[in-house]
């Protein structure tokens, strides 16, 4: 099958599309056919090597896919050939094959397409994940949303929305400042003058959640811009710096740092998980989230895709669609 391959740690653009042979699968797994493969962020760090996990060289990248069950192991009782599924395989996605474990797959529900199917994997999920489990955010509150334009940005707007909170979106440009109220957001404002605009948009009351996956300086500013009782999440740190808090602003203020890590929080927490997905699910069927997805076609474009993740270029979610499985 073809894959693409990392045979060292290093620049996506080291990357390579090659031949290899199609992965085993034990007892308890499933080999499926790639659809379509999503690309996040923490791809992207893990080819560097930058990312919490380090797999072991050469290793074929990909975190998420979305396909159709070619065989299943003898243990496997929920999947059977043909069943269609959306897989959190961690590494494996950026090839036309991918073995994962069974128990690390939902079966998707008629009419969500594969490339859909990625973005409420990880990213929509991340997102609900946060604001529900973490965030708690309830109606009525106010929502800040760094990275608005991005994949998990735009989830939590509309996850926000249907939540019932006011939602201030954080974004870096005019075009994406229109896409995140495109797509739900009450305001939509820029980094350039952050602090004072929170303090203006909330008549000086703060943020009750902030969803921050960006980090660095906008972080500084989200720290002293915080109501009483408030949640500042942290999903990441696209902006390159990992920021330092001083923690004498959350004793004076009285507000939480809540760390979101949903790679761990799926693999603890299973069953909450599950009941996530069906929510999303749901909330799919019934047009109150609308992914906003870009399909690159053949594994050949992965390291420009990931590229413009890394870069922040992206706006939505990246898929890639393999050629044709053999």
């Amino acid at each position: 099958m073809r894959a693409v391959l990392a045979e060292k740690f290093g620049p996506v653009d080291t990357l390579s599309l090659t031949d290899i042979d199609d992965p085993s699968h034990g007892k308890g797994d499933v080999l499926v056919s790639v659809g379509a493969a999503g690309i996040n962020f923490p791809d992207g760090l893990m080819v560097q090597g930058l990312y919490q996990v380090k797999p072991g060289l050469p290793f074929v990248p990909g975190m998420e896919a979305a396909g159709t069950v070619l065989t299943a192991g003898e243990r496997v009782k929920h999947l059977k050939e043909g069943d269609r599924v959306l897989a959190l395989c961690g590494t494996g996605a950026f090839a036309q094959k991918v073995a994962v474990s069974a128990a690390r797959c939902v079966t998707l529900p008629d009419g969500v397409s594969f490339s859909d199917a990625c973005a409420l994997g990880v990213g929509y999920s991340t997102a609900h994940h946060a604001l529900k489990q973490r965030g708690n955010l309830k109606d009525g509150e106010t929502l800040v949303v760094l990275g608005a334009a991005g994949l998990t940005g735009l989830a939590a707007i509309q996850i926000g929305k249907i939540m019932g909170a006011r939602v201030i979106a954080v974004a870096s440009s005019d075009e994406k400042r229109a896409l995140a109220k495109e797509n739900g957001a009450d305001e939509a404002i820029g980094y350039d003058n952050l602090r004072d605009d929170l303090k203006s948009l909330t008549g000086g009351n703060g943020i009750d959640v902030a969803f921050d996956p960006v980090g660095g300086d906008a972080f500084d500013a989200l720290s002293r811009a915080m109501a009483w009782n408030g949640r500042l999440l942290v999903i990441g740190f696209a902006s390159g710096r990992i920021p330092e808090l001083p923690i004498n602003l959350t004793l004076v203020k009285g507000y939480s740092l809540v760390g979101v890590f949903w790679g761990t929080f799926t693999a603890r927490e299973p069953e909450i998980y599950a009941d996530n997905m069906r929510e999303l699910f749901g909330w799919y069927a019934a047009g109150k989230v609308r992914p906003v997805v870009s399909i690159r076609n053949g594994l050949s474009s992965t390291p420009d895709a990931l590229n413009d993740v890394l870069d922040r270029r992206a706006t939505g979610k990246i898929v890639i669609v393999p050629e044709e499985t053999r």
